[in-house]
């Protein structure tokens, strides 16, 4: 049957042989445990799977990799159906363990403001000043970079997103096109004040309305942006190299450290549900245990010394 099936997936949807290989092997361990169980293949039962999920789980294989292999089962049992050799699909409504949701990448604060403050004394002036702006605001803002990109220097009818320098705030439109506002620091202030004034100067190299702009006066990319921040981060020294959503985070989970109110970051990123938010307590908690770690001397491991 399971060489059969194999040859429909190779021959009738015409899968690619990797894809069949995969499929095979994926069979080839479900021939394993209904072998272990004396279990016939068409006898497999919705409760032989889920102990067998339970098992592949125990021994350490992945929710992403034990669902690829469902998908495989699933697969089977439903052209088994087709051909009538089973009443039901065993596996129809097994899922895989869910994986572990990986907390956001933050920097240390230490490393944020290092560098928010690193200059390139060696760059263009002109390139320099704007990357140091988008740095200011993303990490002094908690802005995404499509937020970022989208701001203009001034406000207009049709602008996704604009600064306002009287009144210190950058106004944005978010995920779900929702806008907010957010107050915009006093360094990200200063940034911005002598990237516009090189960008409306006499060596201005736009006229677009776009806030921040490329080398030939058209809005920069978030993909750009992506690049700038990273190869920054290594001219800085940075360990890690650091990314626009890696900047997001950093603001996020400084900013509860600091103040403890997680209503008010939720707002600050615009974040509809404070589910969303409530990652960042984790970051935090992570930041009170290494210091309690570090610390306390109830917080020594046996074995150690001290």
């Amino acid at each position: 049957m399971v060489e059969k099936y194999l040859e429909h997936v190779r021959v009738e949807k015409r899968l690619a042989q990797r894809t069949v290989e995969l499929y095979a092997l994926d069979l080839q361990k479900l021939s394993e445990f209904a072998a272990v169980g004396g279990i016939a293949l068409l006898a497999v039962q919705n409760a032989h799977i889920r102990r067998w999920v339970a098992q592949m789980h125990g021994g350490g294989r992945s929710g992403r990799g034990i669902a690829l292999i469902l998908s495989g089962w699933r697969g089977f049992y439903t052209w088994l159906g087709r051909e009538g050799r089973v009443q039901s699909n065993p596996v129809q409504d097994v899922r895989a363990p869910k994986a572990p949701k990986p907390l956001p990448k933050a920097l240390a604060v230490d490393d944020s403001v290092q560098f928010a403050d690193w200059r390139d004394q060696s760059a263009d002036p002109w390139l320099e000043a704007r990357d140091a702006a988008m740095v200011e605001l993303l990490y002094g803002c908690g802005l995404r970079v499509g937020e970022l990109v989208g701001l203009d220097a001034i406000a207009s009818s049709g602008a996704r997103g604009w600064i306002d320098l009287q009144a210190a705030e950058a106004h944005v439109l978010g995920k779900g096109a929702k806008r907010r506002s957010v107050p915009v620091g006093r360094k990200a202030l200063a940034a911005l004040e002598t990237w516009l004034a090189l960008r409306d100067g006499a060596d201005a190299r736009t006229q677009q309305a776009a806030l921040f702009t490329g080398r030939h006066g058209t809005r920069l990319t978030a993909q750009a942006v992506w690049q700038r921040l990273r190869q920054r981060s290594l001219k800085a020294g940075l360990a890690t190299p650091v990314h626009p959503h890696m900047l997001r985070h950093s603001f996020a989970s400084h900013v509860l450290q600091s103040s403890g109110d997680l209503r008010a970051v939720q707002e600050l990123l615009g974040h509809a549900n404070i589910t969303t938010t409530q990652v960042y307590t984790r970051l935090d908690f992570q930041h009170l245990a290494k210091a309690y770690d570090a610390a306390h001397p109830r917080a020594q491991r046996k074995g150690d010394k001290g």
